[in-house]
């Protein structure tokens, strides 16, 4: 079955860094855009960073651009995140999530992880 399983996460001073990784199983992760998600408590999940399954360019929210980078290894079928000068604002649950190359976000073929909890504070 689809799995996608995140590691990673814990307490950082502000200033600090973390990478995050998303191991995924059960589907064909070379056809499949591979993103990260956040959720602070009382906001609404936030995309914050996209790697297509081409590889070819990726995309980030305004509020980590600089700062976080996102790459894929196609043969160990893993996304990470790399965080670096980490905020208050920052934390929250952090969230993998791929979904099928060329579907709409109504899709039968999004998945999600289930989370790893990102807090930063001194």
């Amino acid at each position: 079955q689809v799995q996608l399983v995140e590691s990673g996460g814990g307490l950082v001073q502000p200033g600090g860094s973390l990478r995050l990784s998303c191991a995924a199983s059960g589907f064909i992760f070379n056809n499949y855009f591979m993103n990260w998600y956040r959720q602070a408590p009382g906001k609404e999940r936030e995309l914050v960073a996209l790697s297509p399954n081409t590889g070819t360019f990726t995309k980030y929210a305004d509020s980590v651009k600089g700062r976080f980078t996102i790459s894929r290894d196609n043969v160990k079928n893993t996304v990470y995140l790399q965080m670096n000068s980490l905020k208050p604002e920052d934390t929250a649950v952090y969230y993998c999530y791929a979904q099928l190359a060329g579907t709409s976000s109504d899709s039968q073929y999004i998945y999600w992880g289930q989370g790893t909890q990102v807090t930063v504070s001194s």
